[in-house]
């Protein structure tokens, strides 16, 4: 990826996705805007276990344009936290909604991962867990993220399902 100085304040350099301070103001203002609007959003967690090597060093990019690519609303977000872990945002959004999108996203990584099995012996395994909520003036920002952080950390210790959506309680 050719690095770009009109990016450089909210992409992240490896992936193209924006990164995390960038997606937090705008979740944030999307949490607030929701609250006034009385609509519901959704928060993802997309864990894909990808160790960049040297003879694949772009595959975690490749693997986040997949991505994208299911998420076909350009006023959803995609943003990198970490190294291990990507949040998206779905906005205005229900529960029928955000489970179109996440058979999408499911779709897009199981033709990701033909497509690499027929070049590798592997394959990129995940975890992607979510939320959904209406924002309310009494509902804190921070619970819908430890929710699906739990929720995410519970899949990966489950092995048997990688993508579970839930409520926020």
């Amino acid at each position: 990826m050719i690095y770009s100085f009109r990016n450089s304040g909210f992409r992240d350099p490896e992936t193209g996705v924006y990164n995390q301070t960038y997606f937090m103001e705008v979740f944030n203002r999307e949490w607030h805007r929701h609250i006034r609007d009385n609509q519901s959003l959704a928060l993802l967690y997309l864990c894909p276990h990808i160790h960049e090597t040297v003879k694949q060093p772009h595959l975690l990019e490749f693997f986040m344009k997949q991505v994208q690519e299911a998420i076909l609303r350009t006023t959803d977000l995609v943003a990198r936290l970490n190294n291990n872990s990507f949040a998206l945002g779905l906005f205005n959004i229900d529960e029928t909604g955000t489970q179109i999108v996440l058979e999408r996203i499911e779709e897009k990584i199981k033709q990701f991962n033909l497509e690499y099995a027929k070049q590798h012996t592997s394959h990129v395994d995940y975890e992607l867990a979510g939320c959904i909520c209406t924002p309310e003036q009494d509902l804190s920002i921070e619970s819908i993220f430890k929710d699906v952080e739990s929720l995410t950390y519970e899949l990966g210790q489950k092995k048997s399902k990688n993508v579970e959506l839930r409520h926020l309680q």
